[in-house]
């Protein structure tokens, strides 16, 4: 699939691509800011956890993906100067003091929901997963601070408790859910109006399900104003080597 990606044959979102797979979040930051974000993933494990570091100046995963290439393997990118979005792009370009971070991402357990007769809903309506930013802050660390955001799929009250018992077992991809039923409770004003992604429908006798996401760096970005900040764009995601298998090390 990395290889449909890169000859540019698809630049739409990821979710129920490569099944088996790990998928993964993005992150690349110069390495004056690099220390710093490692601490805020340490720090908040749930919407940010790590499952590899590049070294400087290279954009290959030898870890989880070698012989891949972060700046042409992923659908589309951001790319955040000073906290502001300043581009949506397909590829790109690399500096020497860059490093790289893959998060795990919540795509990689929706075949196990899949597969346990649980509505995944974005991948119903093949649209992108609804991401919303909340009121709930991370913990700082160093320069890096700001709101935690989360990815919803809609459930019934039983749906969701079988969803987290097998959700659990996926800590390297945020695991089970920070949050069922209320909204408003997370400062969410508007299911219907994601700050990411697309709405989905909410049938009667559902509730949203939420999930800590790996688009939280991205709002971290908007409050923190590193120079450079370099992502996926939200649920387009990079597909590791790494089989999903209850990943509770990688």
């Amino acid at each position: 699939m990395r290889a449909v990606i890169r000859s540019g044959e698809w630049d739409g979102p990821t979710a129920a691509l490569a099944p088996g797979y790990t998928q993964a979040n993005l992150v690349v930051l110069p390495r004056a800011d690099a220390f710093d974000f490692l601490r805020f993933c340490a720090l908040n494990p749930r919407p940010c956890p790590v499952l590899e570091v590049c070294e400087p100046g290279s954009p290959e995963p030898v870890w989880t993906a070698p012989g891949a290439d972060l700046r042409v393997d992923l659908p589309r990118y951001r790319i955040y100067r000073d906290g502001e979005l300043a581009d949506e792009v397909i590829s790109v370009e690399w500096r020497e003091d860059l490093v790289g971070f893959l998060l795990g991402c919540s795509f990689t357990f929706e075949r196990a929901l899949l597969a346990a007769g649980l509505p995944v809903r974005h991948i119903e309506q093949g649209v992108n997963v609804p991401m919303y930013r909340t009121n709930r802050d991370c913990h700082p660390a160093g320069r890096f601070a700001g709101p935690l955001v989360v990815s919803m799929r809609p459930m019934t009250p039983e749906q969701a408790i079988r969803a987290t018992q097998i959700t659990t077992r996926y800590p390297a991809v945020h695991g089970a859910p920070v949050h069922v039923g209320d909204a408003a409770r997370l400062g969410i004003e508007d299911l219907a109006r994601p700050d990411y992604g697309d709405p989905v429908e909410i049938r009667p006798g559902e509730l949203p399900v939420f999930w800590a996401c790996g688009v939280t760096p991205q709002a971290v970005a908007a409050a923190s104003r590193p120079e450079l900040m370099i992502t996926h764009a939200p649920g387009h995601m990079f597909i590791t080597d790494v089989p999903d298998a209850r990943q509770a090390t990688l």
